[in-house]
């Protein structure tokens, strides 16, 4: 039925435009674009596009891959510049931004023809999100709680200034 076929095209089609308006964002604030941005930026969108990808059209997919590099990048440099939160490889901003994005998008942008339901299930959509960060905020709490009293949520000084694989594997990992 083609379905499997829409799904690869569309997710191909938001990863690249999520690629493209990264690259895009990072010409104009920092003057030129990184290897690293264009990779943020794909990554961007595969988060952004994979609670849809099923019963998206390419067209959803471009406002998917818009939605995702934009609001992505922006999310990153909210965590890492202004609140100065250390996620590694911008997990939450990338990740966690993006497939909430995508989540909330799907009500508007899935196609009946594709096996989508429509709009009307923004509420839905909005519920089920809310109880998973939730859910994941009252879990991750736990675990960093449990963390911090037995091995500690940070290596000490001198570990961070050797740098994580000379500390822990006794070598290093670049040159």
């Amino acid at each position: 039925d083609g379905g499997a076929g829409m799904a690869i095209l569309v997710t191909h089609i938001s990863a690249s435009v999520a690629t493209l308006v990264w690259v895009a964002i990072e010409a104009i604030t920092n003057k030129k674009p990184t290897l690293v941005g264009a990779a943020t930026g794909t990554i961007a969108g595969l988060a952004t596009v994979t609670p849809a990808a099923g019963v998206l059209g390419p067209g959803g997919a471009i406002i998917m891959g818009l939605s995702g590099g934009l609001i992505c990048y922006f999310a990153v440099n909210l965590i890492r510049i202004k609140l100065k939160i250390d996620d590694s490889l911008d997990v939450f901003a990338v990740h966690g931004v993006g497939g909430i994005i995508g989540i909330l998008l799907l009500p508007f942008l899935s196609s009946t023809a594709l096996g989508g339901t429509g709009e009307g299930n923004f509420t839905t959509q909005l519920m089920g999100t809310a109880a998973v960060v939730l859910w994941s905020v009252i879990a991750t709490t736990i675990i960093l709680y449990a963390l911090k009293k037995t091995l500690g949520l940070r290596v000490s000084e001198e570990q961070e200034y050797d740098g994580l694989d000379i500390s822990l594997h006794g070598e290093s990992a670049y040159n």
